[in-house]
């Protein structure tokens, strides 16, 4: 896929590797990265839904005139793909001559616009210079509802993008300087919170404007034709520098496969496979042996794909890594069309995130059998666990639809334990707080905890899973979730034992429990019932045998484990 333009991208990332001035360089990057942070800043300060200002579901970036990202800034990995993706097709539909000063362009769909999935719109503003345009300044913003089937707009059971939501291809959502109302207007109405939607897509124009002027002051500062070769020289240097990283792998060679609990409708486990290796300097990332394209929504596009495994490169080979086009040149995707990791028209994508969490689980454990072990990871819970609750506004006219994508237990490493109760790989999303939740929304939170002893035990243990448990206030709440991991564990490494497997419950602990699926739609509670919800717990590092007497007392003090569970998995201590 990323792979066909791998030489001459290399030999461009040759050609162009002259670096000015480092200094200067790390400067103008700092420059670039405050312009990203402020934007991101604005963007979630003045939104109104709270899955955009509590929750901070967004993200931001910069673009150059010929669509290559420039910076992104540190929000969540996996909008890359989307942030890429819109700028692309607004390019391809509209070309840069044909674009004018005061347009702003807007998408969301994963097959017409490079989008991930449809509730991410993307909007896309064009900054000129000189006449002409130079750059892009671009954001992504989850809304917690674009229409569709069920409120949130994602069923994990979904069997075409036609039940995803209103499809928005890249149009001009301003002209002149004039936003088009009736364009958001007629995107509002397709949704089950149109003021909403209308007030934060307000909200992404404005975010993109400022941009504009924070570059525009730039470029007038420093002129244009230094900010250019700037641009070029962050580029290469980035492009240099993860050469480098990929050249030290040079023939070695990894696999790995696990597993998501079924296809979204209720089928068999699906195997997500990577194999990595390094091949004519390029690092290749195979998902030969992975499952087909599923009939539920749990299909990933190209954009999502490349956004993931760029992710996991970074990540591994050289985190500090500014995440730019020129990360990008030596990477080369293979994926099969029809592949779950790479499905075709109109397979629907709403879960996608679950996928791909399962991809950066693949590579991750690819990389296991190339880098040495002070650099391995176990598995972490590598999901994306969503529950959505909708019914009538309390205090308004309307329904409501509150979204939360929760963390669970991070991997743990030779250094340390794995922290708990995070968000992991592509996915960065902060939780909503209690208070915000039930002054929202007519909803009680009954727990929110960590879930006793879901770390894999080992010298280092994995990091522990959340359990929230929420209470319907009114009839007719409906509640949808999407998970996984509730078949299998993340993996220990070298000795250290799985995490425990997630778990969906309704009415936890009265004569009613009942428990779910990973997958639930259109569930219809009345007033009293709840939902309890328990992420996965992450891998342990090591054996055992060989963790700190120390540390296993502070852990059943803190009540993370039992002193039960903690003879059982590191014995007797003397």
């Amino acid at each position: 896929m990323t792979g066909s333009q791998g030489t001459a991208n290399r030999n461009n990332a040759t050609q162009n590797s002259r670096i000015a001035d480092p200094i200067g360089m790390e400067v103008f990057t700092n420059r670039l990265l405050t312009i990203t942070e402020e934007m991101g800043n604005t963007l979630i300060r003045s939104s109104f839904s709270t899955n955009i200002k509590e929750r901070r579901d967004c993200s931001v970036g910069l673009f150059d005139r010929a669509g290559r990202l420039v910076a992104q800034a540190s929000h969540i990995p996996i909008h890359l793909g989307s942030l890429r993706g819109s700028v692309r097709a607004v390019l391809e539909r509209f070309p840069v001559e044909t674009m004018n000063p005061g347009e702003a362009y807007i998408s969301n769909d994963p097959y017409l616009a490079g989008g991930t999935h449809m509730p991410d719109i993307s909007i896309v503003t064009p900054m000129f210079a000189d006449g002409e345009v130079r750059f892009f300044a671009a954001n992504i913003a989850h809304h917690s509802d674009v229409g569709g089937s069920v409120p949130g707009s994602i069923s994990a059971g979904a069997r075409t993008v036609f039940e995803e939501g209103i499809r928005i291809p890249p149009l001009k959502v301003m002209k002149g300087g004039a936003i088009d109302e009736e364009m958001l207007y007629f995107i509002a109405q397709n949704t089950r919170e149109p003021e909403e939607r209308i007030l934060d897509l307000k909200v992404q124009i404005a975010t993109n404007q400022r941009g504009i002027q924070a570059l525009d002051d730039l470029v007038r500062r420093m002129g244009l034709d230094a900010v250019t070769q700037a641009i070029e020289d962050v580029l290469s240097y980035t492009a240099i520098r993860l050469q480098r990283r990929i050249a030290e792998l040079e023939g070695k060679r990894g696999s790995f496969t696990c597993h998501l609990d079924d296809d979204g409708s209720g089928g068999d486990p699906v195997p997500i496979k990577a194999t990595v290796w390094v091949e004519n300097g390029t690092l290749v990332v195979d998902f030969d042996g992975t499952g087909p394209q599923a009939r539920g929504a749990l299909n990933v596009t190209t954009s999502a794909l490349e956004a993931t495994v760029f992710y996991a490169t970074r990540a591994l080979l050289d985190p500090r890594l500014m995440p730019n086009e020129g990360m990008m040149r030596s990477i080369d995707i293979r994926a099969d069309k029809g592949l779950i990791v790479n499905a075709q028209f109109p397979a629907a994508v709403g879960a996608r995130s679950i996928t791909c969490q399962k991809a950066a689980r693949a590579i991750f454990g690819a990389f296991r059998e190339i880098l040495s072990e002070d650099k391995a990871l176990s598995s972490g819970n590598d999901d994306l666990p969503t529950i959505v609750f909708s019914a009538r506004h309390a205090r308004r006219e309307g329904t409501y639809v509150y979204l939360e994508t929760l963390g669970g237990g991070g991997p743990a490493s030779s250094q340390m334990d794995g922290m708990s109760a995070i968000h992991v790989h592509v996915t960065n999303t902060s939780n909503l707080p209690v208070e915000a939740l039930e002054n929202e929304y007519p909803l009680s939170v009954d727990e929110y905890a960590l879930v006793e002893g879901s770390g894999g035990a080992g010298r280092h243990r994995g990091g522990l899973g959340i359990a929230r448990q929420i209470s319907a206030l009114s009839d007719g709440t409906i509640f949808s979730a999407r998970s996984d991991g509730h078949k299998f564990a993340a993996s220990g490494v070298a000795g250290g034992k799985d995490g425990a497997t997630a778990r969906l419950y309704r009415n936890h602990g009265t004569d009613r429990e009942e428990s779910l699926n990973s997958k639930v739609t259109h569930l219809v509670l009345t007033t009293g019932e709840s939902i309890r919800i328990e992420t996965p717990g992450a891998g342990g590092f090591g054996d055992p045998a060989e963790r700190d007497r120390e540390a296993i007392e502070r852990d059943i003090r803190d009540g993370l484990i039992t002193a039960e569970a903690a003879a059982v998995d590191y014995g007797p201590r003397g």
